[in-house]
């Protein structure tokens, strides 16, 4: 069962705790500067349109939304890109459930999209969401904005706006979680040993 927005999800039972790399005010300055970085290289906020990934992407976006808006008194466009059906594994694993995308009425076309993530590790998702895009309209312009970069790139894919690098292992997890989807904001990372109560992501 997927997480719903704002419902407080309780962490699995044998979840270990992991180390805690972002905290909650950590979270939220990176926020902050993230948003002033995409506003200061697209000189203001008129043609942006934020689409958060599913799932933490999605509220992320909608915080930098938030962010904008007190500085610009603007409401950018926000919405959400289900990448499911254009990952590259998906015949490996065909049995994966649906997400939601949400285009603002405006649309894409002409405006410069910034896709936000929570983690950004090999760049197969985001490959996976430039493809959705290419079918949605053609953007002037995309940029990618992410919480964690934690590299072991498999694609060239870069952040142009990141929160955090955060060299790992490739043995090690990273764990976000956000108060709107789990019930607190954190970043934790997570030994091969240990449990972070959520599946590997190893294709961001």
């Amino acid at each position: 069962m997927c997480a719903q927005p704002g419902v407080p999800q309780p962490a699995a039972p044998d979840a270990a705790p992991g180390r805690v790399v972002l905290d909650a005010r950590d979270i939220a300055r990176a926020l902050t500067r993230i948003s002033h970085e995409i506003l200061e290289r697209n000189k203001g906020a008129g043609d942006l349109v934020l689409l958060g990934i599913p799932s933490r992407g999605v509220p992320l976006a909608g915080r930098i939304a938030e962010r904008i808006a007190s500085v610009e008194g603007y409401d950018v466009p926000t919405g959400s890109l289900d990448v499911t059906m254009y990952r590259d594994d998906l015949r490996l694993k065909p049995a994966r459930a649906l997400l939601h995308t949400e285009i603002p009425d405006s649309g894409i076309d002409g405006r410069t999209v910034v896709l936000v993530d929570d983690v950004l590790f090999s760049g197969r998702t985001i490959r996976a969401a430039l493809d959705a895009l290419n079918d949605l309209g053609r953007p002037r312009a995309v940029r990618l904005a992410v919480l964690v970069d934690r590299g072991h790139r498999e694609l060239p894919i870069r952040a142009d706006f990141v929160g955090k690098n955060l060299p790992t292992s490739l043995v090690e997890r990273v764990r976000v979680t956000l108060a709107d989807v789990d019930g607190e904001d954190a970043v934790t990372i997570h030994g091969p040993d240990e449990r972070s109560g959520e599946p590997k992501r190893g294709d961001a």
